[in-house]
């Protein structure tokens, strides 16, 4: 299996990315409205920067360790 394209390659569809990004948005107004300081919040964090990262980058680890490609190609 080839590293850089494992990193690197996109593996999103448009769809994807732009769930993500939206759940890591909302994950982070939950977290400032009713979670803050608290260890549900801190996960909430965590799981919100993922989504971000993820939805921003087009690439997801997970999917390229699986073999998924939710995009074309």
């Amino acid at each position: 299996m080839d590293l850089k394209k494992m990193l690197l390659e996109q593996n999103e569809a448009g769809w994807d990315r732009v769930l993500r990004v939206a759940a890591g948005a909302i994950l982070f107004a939950a977290y400032a409205l009713w979670f803050q300081w608290t260890l549900p919040g801190y996960v909430m964090v965590i799981i919100a920067l993922i989504a971000l990262v993820t939805g921003l980058l087009g690439h997801c680890a997970i999917y390229s360790l699986l073999g998924i490609r939710t995009g074309g190609k």
